[in-house]
């Protein structure tokens, strides 16, 4: 009897050897949104390799990653008109502006977009809380002013883009206790905008 063909025992590549040194698992994304789970991944292991390299603390600005599902059949809710000044709206026909699809709201580019949860204070002044989405569109020119999501020195930030007296980018925070300083970017700072944030959204309940 041949014992060639079929699968040989401990074949291929023993478990916890790949490139992030754990376990794999497969999992079904949006092809359109590859490019940036990989970009995401190639971060994370940056930022484990600096922080394993020289013991660095410093503060995780934000959560996780998340990736929209767009439904093709899009849920459309009511719009109520802003001239409902107070109470509970009626809903009546002659009280509704439109119906409202809140994915065409929170998204522009859905092949280029991604929401992260933030965690930490810094931007509460602009109504970033913790545990709050925003919503990230990586097509977006950032422009000064912009809140962006940045990676500093392999670590991620949601801040507000600005410039310095010379003219090199800075990142702001957005909290008025001083807790928090400007991160000046110097010609030797590893940076990248990451994407532009374009909203946020928070459940109560």
């Amino acid at each position: 009897m041949s014992n060639r063909g079929g699968k040989r025992e401990n074949a291929g590549r023993p478990r916890g050897q790949g490139k992030f040194g754990e376990p794999t698992v497969t999992m079904r994304i949006p092809e359109s949104q590859t490019a940036t789970i990989k970009d995401f991944l190639e971060a994370l292991q940056r930022k484990r390799a600096n922080a394993a390299g020289d013991n660095a603390v410093s503060e995780i600005e934000v959560d996780e990653f998340l990736v929209p599902e767009i439904s093709d059949h899009p849920t459309l809710l009511p719009l109520f008109a802003t001239k409902v000044a107070a109470g509970f709206p009626s809903p009546a026909d002659d009280h509704v502006e439109k119906r409202l699809d809140v994915s065409e709201f929170l998204i522009d580019h859905a092949a280029s977009t991604f929401f992260v949860t933030i965690k930490g204070d810094s931007m509460i002044d602009v109504g970033l809380l913790p545990g709050d989405k925003v919503v990230v569109d990586r097509s977006k020119t950032p422009n000064i002013g912009d809140i962006v999501l940045a990676v500093v020195d392999r670590e991620f930030t949601i801040k507000i883009l600005d410039h310095g007296a010379n003219k090199m980018p800075r990142l702001l925070p957005a909290n008025s206790t001083g807790a928090y300083k400007p991160i000046y970017i110097r010609p030797d700072t590893q940076f990248e905008i990451f994407g532009v944030v374009i909203g946020s959204f928070r459940r109560f309940k």
